[in-house]
């Protein structure tokens, strides 16, 4: 692809974010069992090698994202990019005490946010339940948004996958960066990368993603599978 052609010519000049899961890693039943495949690591590996930075940007906690991912050279940032502000630390010991009141089946404390899965869930059976600790969360001062399959809790701050991304471009002074994403946060990420010189938005759709993740790709990926062939295309 011409596009990708473009981001290898220089790649000290240019950058790689990643998701996880869904993208990375196949999506599973249980978040526990997410990894990411053998032939995937090598490439990650490859590019870790010759481009200025290549992160993942993890709704996960950074520290279980890379243990998922399983390569020691790249950048973690997880928790939606919270894991770079400063001000989110403060807001952990409010959350611990909100999940103590919580009762639900999956419930992923993340240390700064918090994800209640619901994919081995009925999920029109449990939409009052989740509405309500929704509701609940919000008067408590956080942020309820759903993803796929999940309804996360995070702090009111300004920070997003975005904010991330544009705080690692700016460290290095970088105009050329490719992201993919495959869920509704992944937005904020291709918002950070559409005024570069060079920014590239890989959208990896499914039947769970929002529309807009399609929209605005320039790249689209039909299965998660696909994405080796886009690493081994840098």
């Amino acid at each position: 692809m011409e596009l990708l052609a473009r981001l290898a010519e220089h790649p000290r000049r240019a950058a790689i974010f990643l998701d996880v899961d869904g993208v990375l890693a196949p999506i599973v039943a249980q978040p526990e069992d997410a990894r990411v495949p053998d032939e995937t690591r090598a490439e990650l590996r490859r590019l870790a090698a010759s481009y200025a930075i290549v992160a993942c940007v993890s709704g996960r906690a950074g520290n279980d994202a890379r243990a998922i991912v399983g390569v020691q050279e790249l950048t973690y940032v997880g928790n939606h990019g919270l894991e770079l502000e400063p001000d989110a630390a403060g807001w952990a010991e409010r959350l611990d005490a909100f999940l103590a009141t919580v009762a639900w089946p999956r419930v992923e404390n993340k240390g700064l946010t918090a994800a209640l899965h619901y994919r081995d869930l009925d999920e029109a059976a449990v939409q009052r339940d989740l509405d309500a600790i929704a509701e609940r969360a919000r008067a408590a001062g956080f942020v309820a948004r759903h993803g796929r399959k999940v309804m996360e809790i995070i702090p009111p701050l300004e920070a997003n996958k975005g904010t991330a991304v544009r705080r690692l471009l700016e460290e290095r002074n970088l105009e050329r960066a490719l992201y993919a994403g495959d869920d509704t946060t992944d937005l904020d990420a291709f918002a950070a990368v559409a005024g570069l010189a060079l920014g590239i938005r890989v959208a990896v759709v499914s039947s769970e993603g929002p529309p807009e993740l399609k929209e605005q790709a320039d790249i689209v990926l039909d299965t998660q599978s696909e994405v080796l062939g886009l690493l081994r295309a840098l």
